[in-house]
């Protein structure tokens, strides 16, 4: 089984009439107005699935400030998945400071919902350690809801989107709410190193990182990294499609000499198992 967990579609009637949604929010401005950002429909998503022998994708589509624009994105992405069952994660887009959260969080578990995010510390102007986001790990475990959440890498060049939360940061929320089930996107901003420190190791059991956007920040040696690490079992395949294809990270992972048991791993069976598929 080949698993995706993080896939971006925007609602094409969403996309049609986007400059009036872009002035709601500025973070949504800055991504979508950013060179090379590209829409992708569920269409598009499975066309590529296609393409590249995805099984299975676990979809969201922004999630940004204003919360009728994250329910219009969550409904799309619902029906998507119970128009082709079994091909669609569906991830809940949600703004942690919505007073609604927990009854949009339940309606869309209702619906067939896998997952929470991805959402953005930072675009969002959420706290990892406020109220807001306490609240949002405790509705995630307590409905055993894995938690997509943007981190990046604070060193290097520049990018639209590219936030402040640290590894410091995403290490204590992991500490502060174990069992949660949390994945790091984008390498956790590099937080995988530190579990070559024990403690942290200790403290991050039920943290995953995926892949996305991995081409553009680290060499594929990158893979043999999580190895030594040891957290080729939280390793988790995400491409950002439409950011990046599939196939890309193939390509990678068969350049980084991995083994076939690893590369099954990181292609699927870990994400098969966090999501209890």
């Amino acid at each position: 089984m080949i698993f995706d967990v993080h896939v971006h579609v925007f609602p094409p009637h969403l996309v049609a009439n986007i400059e009036n949604y872009l002035e709601k929010d500025p973070f949504l401005k800055l991504i979508c107005t950013s060179p090379g950002h590209k829409y992708a429909s569920v269409e598009d998503v499975l066309e590529e699935m296609e393409k590249s022998r995805v099984d299975i994708s676990a979809v969201s589509g922004f999630a940004c400030s204003d919360s009728g624009l994250c329910r219009e994105m969550n409904d799309y992405v619902l029906q998507a998945a119970k128009t082709f069952p079994g091909k669609i994660a569906p991830m809940i887009s949600i703004n942690p400071h919505d007073p609604g959260m927990e009854k949009e969080v339940d309606r869309c578990v209702d619906k067939g919902a896998a997952g929470v995010g991805e959402l953005f510390p930072w675009g969002q102007d959420f706290d990892l350690e406020g109220d807001a986001a306490d609240k949002l790990a405790f509705l995630c475990k307590e409905r055993n809801l894995p938690l997509l959440l943007h981190v990046n890498e604070i060193v290097g060049h520049y990018y639209p989107g590219k936030g402040e939360v640290s590894v410091k940061e995403a290490a204590a929320f992991a500490l502060k709410h174990p069992g949660l089930k949390i994945i790091y996107a984008h390498w956790g901003g590099g937080l995988f190193f530190y579990e070559l420190m024990p403690e942290l190791k200790e403290n991050l059991q039920h943290v995953y990182y995926d892949t996305a956007a991995g081409p553009f920040l680290y060499e594929n040696s990158v893979y043999r990294a999580a190895r030594e690490t040891g957290t080729i079992s939280k390793l988790l395949l995400g491409t950002d499609y439409p950011l990046i294809r599939p196939r890309r990270y193939f390509r990678e992972m068969k350049e980084a000499e991995l083994t076939e048991e690893e590369l099954k791993m990181i292609q699927g069976e870990n994400a098969r198992a966090l999501f209890n598929l």
